[in-house]
């Protein structure tokens, strides 16, 4: 009988195929992601399916588990490099999955000038707002609820008492010192608490109120609360921070600066600070349970300091009416290759769809071309756009799904190279100087009804913060053409 053999070439690529299939290979999962890419079916079930084959075998898919549980950065990782490889590439935006255990920390501000918001005559529009935030995520034994002013207490009830008290501020008398806040104690505490996973929401009118400062000067309070808020924060970049204008009913006494208290009846302005991770502040943006955390309805004005570092998800749409000239799609980055101008005209139009929702910005800002730096060779400018329903086709559906803006490039490309550099520039709004007073005593200031003594001083102070630390910018974008 004649012996087999097998060539070492042969028997090295059974290895490979086996290694391939076996406990490292990524066989199933990767089938399945191709399958619900291919498909169009970017659902959250699906993707809580692809979840299943990873936890049904994680010691096959091990490079996708964490401490037990499956770890959707990882997988997300996989599913860009797997959609980046198809023809045309495909981008599946995962960001938001895995946020069913975020853990939800309120600090409700209870001092002088707090009380008359949550009175019996008035409308409740900030207990509705703590509420609404409360009953946004889902499980409320991952909720705690703290009282806020000399120090931070805790809530001595449920968080089901909590929901239905009428007179929360009544009910909270005994906890702390109502006469000041100190904002420095608080911040740090919050900031100091968090962990992975937590969200903490800071309800207050912002009035930076010290203990013993009845002979200092406003102007000196102002520095300080700037100082403050710049050192508190700086340590702290990888956090973002959404600060968001509401208008409630006030009846009661004011207390202003130099404490000379008066009543006041009718709307003032209070503000909720929402702390987090950044990624998780991202992934909520794009959540619609989590979306109206971050966007709260009924806002006056709402800034996110401290965005994230990531580039936006964007791709080139191919099939776009205002597209002239030739190109294809680079296969891997953002760009294109074989790019000509059109023969007639000379101009090179393309269009890019991003994915701006992180940003928490505005379409009055975020479509204003001015607010965006845009460099290349060939001297491409800038028209921006918000994505609407209307503008989906059978072609183009897989290149604006998930993406929120079109961001049109137009220059007289002649190649052979150009990078087209964009960035957002990062500021602040101008309804921060809007809002800000300079002086709260009665009859000073004739905007009381839509100020905040200080709040431009405060705010400037956590922007600094922040912005010290990056070139003062949302994103930066390099989009690649060759021809």
């Amino acid at each position: 009988m004649k012996k087999s053999h097998i060539s070492l070439p042969l028997m090295l690529t059974l290895a490979l195929l086996t290694l391939a299939t076996g406990c490292g290979g990524r066989g199933p999962l990767e089938k399945a992601i191709k399958s619900a890419l291919v498909a169009g079916d970017t659902t959250q079930a699906r993707f809580d399916s692809i979840c299943g084959i990873i936890a049904g075998n994680p010691d096959r898919y091990s490079d996708y588990v964490t401490g037990g549980d499956v770890d959707v950065n990882k997988l997300s990782a996989l599913i860009d490099e797997i959609g980046a490889s198809l023809r045309p590439p495909m981008h599946w935006n995962t960001s938001a999955y895995g946020l069913k255990q975020l853990s939800l920390t309120v600090y409700l501000e209870r001092s002088g000038s707090m009380v008359p918001y949550d009175t019996r005559d008035g409308g409740g529009q900030l207990k509705k707002a703590v509420n609404d935030i409360i009953n946004a995520f889902p499980a409320t034994a991952h909720t705690t609820i703290n009282i806020v002013n000399d120090g931070i207490y805790p809530y001595q009830g449920s968080v089901q008492q909590f929901l239905q008290d009428r007179d929360i501020y009544a009910s909270t008398a005994s906890l702390g010192n109502p006469s000041h806040t100190d904002f420095g104690k608080i911040f740090s505490a919050i900031l100091q608490a968090q962990r992975p996973g937590n969200v903490s929401v800071l309800v207050s009118d912002l009035i930076y109120s010290p203990a013993d400062a009845s002979d200092v000067s406003v102007e000196k309070i102002f520095n300080e609360e700037n100082s403050l808020a710049t050192q508190v924060f700086r340590n702290y970049v990888g956090k973002s921070i959404i600060v968001t204008k509401l208008m409630g009913d006030y009846h009661g006494k004011y207390y202003p600066y130099d404490n000379q208290a008066y009543d006041y009846h009718g709307q003032r302005p209070f503000y909720v600070m929402v702390i987090a991770d950044s990624k998780v502040i991202d992934a909520m943006a794009t959540d619609p349970q989590y979306a109206r955390v971050v966007a709260l309805p009924g806002d006056a004005g709402s800034y996110r300091f401290n965005q994230g570092s990531s580039e936006p998800d964007c791709s080139v749409v191919p099939d776009w009416k205002d597209n002239a000239g030739r190109f294809r799609i680079a296969h891997r980055g953002l760009g294109m290759t074989a790019c000509q101008a059109d023969r007639t005209t000379g101009v090179m139009c393309f269009t890019v769809a991003a994915d701006l929702s992180a940003l928490h910005q505005p379409d009055s800002y975020l479509c204003q071309a001015a607010n965006y730096d845009v460099q290349s060779l060939t001297g491409f400018t800038l028209t921006v756009k918000p994505i609407t329903r209307d503008m989906f086709t059978n072609n183009n559906q897989s290149y604006l799904q998930g993406k929120t803006h079109l961001l049109t490039f137009t220059g007289n490309f002649r190649g052979p190279k150009d990078d087209v550099q964009v960035s957002l520039r990062n500021q602040l709004p101008t309804w921060i100087e809007q809002s800000t007073s300079r002086d709260d005593r009665r009859g000073a200031d004739p905007h009381f009804a839509g100020t905040t003594l200080g709040l431009s001083q405060l705010l400037n102070g956590i922007f600094t913060a922040f912005s010290g630390k990056g070139d003062g910018t949302y994103f930066n974008l390099t989009i690649h053409l060759d021809n």
